[in-house]
């Protein structure tokens, strides 16, 4: 497994608490929600980029 680096965020304190509430749903801690969230996203981003990619070339 890769090694994870720590860091400080700042973040809304009703954020986090919607954040906290939907990790329980779904099992996981606070940071792995944070995590999987972020793992979402950048693969979304992923995702649309290379469709962007494939419009542009048409």
């Amino acid at each position: 497994m890769a090694e994870k680096k720590a860091f400080v965020l700042r973040i809304n304190p009703d954020m986090l608490k919607e954040i906290e509430s939907w990790a329980a749903e779904e099992f996981r801690s606070t940071n792995g929600q944070i995590e999987y969230l972020m793992q979402q996203a950048l693969h979304a981003r992923k995702k649309g980029s290379s469709k962007k990619k494939k419009e542009d070339s048409d």
